[in-house]
């Protein structure tokens, strides 16, 4: 990774610190409105049959560039791979996690891009690059993507509890949130590649303009990114979230949150009975998504959860969106080729 002395004119996020972001969005929401209707809102089965969406597919359309580079863990503040919760001799921990980075053709250097994270990177970033590629120049414009930055983020390694992954996608906290907003998007803006290809690049401060998704404990992860911190991330995608307790047992937030993710539809019922938050999301969960093969009391059960999620975001009033994918299984590639650049379209409605 490279780093650079920043320039005077990059006044969006030149550091991307948390007390800037949070300043530069209070006055960004000042005069921002969006009216994105319920159209596509709600619960929609698909399969058992699938196809894969012309849309995530190369039409021959103009390419953006591509940026890879590295962040090392020990170089961290939030998540240095050496955490009390941790059990590297049984889960391995990465030493380094990779970036990747997409900027679409249709982005202009200068302009203050909307961006979207995606957990466990690069994942389906190669979908969401020819989402971005063939959908930001959609002659129509209810099917037309705005020109958001990809920002592929790796797991700091392994899965479960005790585990890096774990620690960084199933805490309840805004540990994440706070990892992404104020390392992950200066390390973006320092690196010389990008800088070298785009001098004047800026994030809005906008937080509807910040969008994250993920699958299994990504899934969870991104929507406790906009759980804790609505005022960094407001659109969310989880397909077949871990919405159930995998949060280490020995986790400084198990006095609060027990149950970890389940909490958020189970137990304390966090939906529910919390304040509607600013958060637009979709959720997803398979017929043949993880389940315990104990009782249902074990919170472990991700068709359960997934279903109870999606009810709770539904009756707090919220714009939600919930696929139930018929004979597919945990984050089954099948459900993202036919879903994506759908679920994607409807995550930006509105947005301007």
């Amino acid at each position: 990774m490279h780093t650079t002395r920043r320039t005077p004119h990059r006044v969006f996020l030149s550091l991307v610190t948390l007390a800037g972001l949070l300043a530069h969005s209070a006055s960004a929401l000042e005069t921002y409105t969006e009216i994105p209707g319920s159209e596509c809102d709600g619960t929609i089965t698909v399969g058992p049959e699938y196809t894969t969406d012309k849309d995530l597919t190369d039409l021959g359309n103009p390419k953006g560039k591509s940026f890879e580079f590295k962040m090392a863990l020990a170089d961290s503040k939030i998540f240095r791979g050496d955490d009390k919760t941790l059990e590297p001799d049984k889960k391995r921990v990465n030493t380094e996690r990779k970036i990747s980075v997409y900027i679409p053709a249709a982005y202009k250097d200068g302009t203050a891009a909307p961006f979207l994270i995606i957990h466990d990177g690069p994942g389906p970033l190669g979908s969401v690059r020819n989402a971005l590629d063939n959908l930001t120049i959609a002659k129509d414009i209810n099917r037309r993507l705005p020109a958001f930055i990809a920002i592929a983020v790796e797991n700091g390694g392994n899965d479960g509890k005790n585990s890096e992954r774990g620690l960084e996608y199933d805490t309840m906290s805004d540990r994440l949130a706070r990892f992404i907003s104020e390392e992950v998007f200066a390390a973006v803006l320092a690196n010389a590649e990008i800088k070298a290809a785009y001098p004047r690049l800026a994030f809005t401060p906008n937080p509807w303009g910040h969008a994250v998704m993920g699958c299994s404990s990504g899934g969870a992860a991104a929507l406790s990114m906009g759980w804790f911190r609505p005022d960094l991330v407001r659109r969310i995608i989880a397909y077949s979230g871990t919405f159930v307790d995998q949060q280490d047992d020995d986790a400084a937030e198990e006095a609060k949150y027990p149950l970890g993710a389940w909490e958020y539809h189970s137990g304390m019922k966090l939906i529910e009975t919390t304040p509607p938050k600013p958060l637009r999301i979709f959720t997803h969960c398979s017929e043949n998504d993880l389940r315990s093969k104990d009782s249902e009391d074990t919170h472990h059960n991700w068709v359960m959860a997934g279903e109870r999620t999606a009810a709770a975001l539904k009756a707090r009033g919220y714009h939600q969106r919930f696929v139930f994918s018929k004979a597919t299984g945990h984050c089954d590639g099948k459900v993202f080729n036919q879903t994506l650049a759908d679920t994607l379209v409807w995550l930006w409605r509105g947005y301007h």
